[in-house]
C-alpha cells in the first residue's frame, strides 16, 4: 500500500492530507508537525488580543482519524533520504514514503543582536506566541512594534483596540512598502495615528534588549524607546534546512516546478516554504506569504503527488483586516506603468495597476468592511484572464466590471 508523508501540519499541510482523501487516495497518509496541536488557523493570530480560548482549528481531532489520516503532533523531522525514501523524526522514528510533501511553512526573522528566550522580545508565529501577546494587550501596557508590515499593523490595531499604547517602528519611508500602494498606505498610517498609534517612518535602531523586565530599543538618532514588549514583525524566512540538507535546488525557499515538484523525484514543495513560477507573469519565480496560497497549493501538490499534473494558474491574493478597514490585492503590481482609482463610496476605493501595454497585472482595494471584496474578485477573473480594459471604464464606477470580463 502506498504511503503519502507530509511534513508540515499547518494550513497547506492539512489541507493536503485531506484533500487526498477526497480525490480517492486509499493508501496510507502520516501528517508530521513540531506544534504539539492539532493544525489550526493563523491569520487569527494577529488579533491575537480578540479571543482568550483555543486556537481556530482547521478540522475536528476526530476527522483525522475518521479520515485514515495519521497525525503526529509535537514532531520535528530530522532529515530524509530520497534514495531511500525515508524520513528521520526528533523521536527517532523512520517513515518510509512513496511520494513526501514538505509544507515546512516559514519562520519569523529574528532581530539581529537581540536576546534569545527573551519574554519581553516576542515574534508571532504560533498559538503560543499569541496566548504570551495576548497578556500585554491591556491599558496601562506599552507595546513597542519594529516593523510596518502586515502583522505589525494588525497588532497595532488590535492591541489598540484593547486599550495598549503602541508604537510602530519601521526602518523604510513608509509602512507597507512591500507590495501595497502609497496612497493606500498612507490612508492607513492617517487611521492609526488617529487610534493614538505612535507610527515612526525612516527611523534606524541600534540595539534591541532587555533591561530591568523591560524591552529597551535605542533608536540610532539617540532615543531610546521603552516598552513592556516587543514584537519584532521583520518578516518571514522558509523553512528550507531540511530540504537543504537533502540536496534539492533552494532559491528564495525550496524550488519547484510549476506541478510543485521538487528536484528529487517523488518530493513535493507547497505554501510558504516554496518558490514557484507563476505563468500569468511570464513564468516569474516567487514565494507568497498567505492563507489562501498555502490552501490552494495544499490542494494543487495533492492532486500532483496522484499524478494529476495540475499546473499553478492561481492569481494571488492578500488580504489584511485592521479595525473596521479590510485591504484585499489581487495580483502582483510590481511592474506597473500606470493606475486607474475606482471610488466605490463610503471611503471605498480600488486602484487598478495596468503595465505599459495595458494589461491588468493587480488591484488594490481598501474600504469598511466587505465593501471592496466583490470587485476585488471580479479584477482577479480580469487579472487571469490577461485582459487589457479600457482604463476610463475601470475608472467609471457606473461601469460594471462584469462587463468588462465579459468583453
Amino acid at each position: 500500500m502506498a504511503h503519502f508523508v507530509i511534513l508540515g501540519a499547518g494550513e497547506c499541510g492539512a489541507r493536503a492530507a485531506f484533500a487526498l482523501r477526497e480525490k480517492g487516495f486509499d493508501g496510507e497518509i502520516t501528517l508530521v508537525g513540531a506544534e504539539p496541536l492539532h493544525p489550526y488557523e493563523r491569520p487569527p493570530l494577529s488579533k491575537a488580543g480578540a479571543d482568550a480560548g483555543d486556537p481556530k482549528f482547521i478540522a475536528a481531532s476526530e476527522k483525522y482519524a475518521d479520515s485514515g489520516i495519521r497525525l503526529l503532533t509535537g514532531l520535528e523531522a530530522r532529515d530524509f533520504d530520497t534514495a531511500s525514501r525515508t524520513v528521520t523524526l526528533s523521536d527517532r522514528t523512520t517513515l518510509s514514503y512513496d511520494k513526501l510533501l514538505l509544507a515546512t511553512g516559514a519562520a519569523a526573522r529574528s532581530f539581529p543582536g537581540a536576546p534569545e528566550g527573551s519574554a519581553h522580545i516576542r515574534s508571532l508565529r504560533t498559538h503560543h506566541d499569541a496566548a504570551a501577546l495576548r497578556d500585554v494587550m491591556k491599558p496601562g501596557k506599552h507595546i513597542a512594534i519594529i516593523g510596518g508590515g502586515f502583522i505589525g499593523l494588525e497588532l497595532a490595531a488590535t492591541a489598540r483596540l484593547l486599550g495598549a499604547e503602541v508604537t510602530v517602528i519601521e526602518g523604510l519611508e513608509r509602512v507597507l512598502k512591500r507590495g501595497v500602494p502609497e496612497e493606500i498606505a498612507h490612508l492607513l498610517t492617517e487611521r492609526h495615528r488617529a487610534e493614538g498609534v505612535d507610527i515612526r517612518c525612516g527611523v534606524s535602531i541600534e540595539s534591541l534588549s532587555e533591561e530591568g523586565g523591560k524591552a529597551l530599543i535605542r533608536l540610532s538618532a539617540g532615543e531610546a524607546i521603552e516598552a513592556d514588549l516587543a514584537l519584532v514583525g521583520i518578516g518571514a524566512r522558509p523553512n528550507v534546512e531540511i530540504a537543504e540538507k537533502a540536496g534539492l535546488t533552494i532559491e528564495n525557499g525550496i524550488a519547484v516546478d510549476r506541478y510543485l515538484q521538487t528536484s528529487a523525484p517523488n518530493v513535493f514543495a507547497a505554501g510558504d516554504c516554496c518558490s514557484f513560477p507563476l505563468p500569468i507573469y511570464g513564468g516569474r519565480r516567487v514565494r507568497l506569504e498567505s492563507w489562501r496560497n498555502a490552501q490552494e497549493q495544499g490542494t494543487l501538490a495533492a492532486a500532483n503527488m496522484l499524478g494529476l499534473e495540475q499546473a499553478i494558474s492561481s492569481v494571488p491574493w492578500f488580504w489584511s483586516d485592521q479595525y473596521d478597514m479590510t485591504l484585499q490585492i489581487a495580483g502582483l503590481a510590481e511592474g506597473a506603468a500606470t493606475h486607474q482609482r475606482r471610488d466605490l463610496g463610503a471611503g471605498a476605493f480600488i486602484l487598478f495597476h495596468l503595465d505599459a501595454d495595458g494589461r491588468l497585472i493587480a488591484a488594490s482595494g481598501i474600504g469598511p468592511g466587505n465593501a471592496v471584496a466583490r470587485d476585488i474578485r471580479l479584477a482577479e477573473m480580469l487579472i487571469a484572464a490577461r485582459a487589457h480594459p479600457d482604463p476610463a471604464a475601470l475608472a467609471a464606477n457606473d461601469v460594471k466590471l462584469k462587463s468588462l470580463l465579459a468583453a
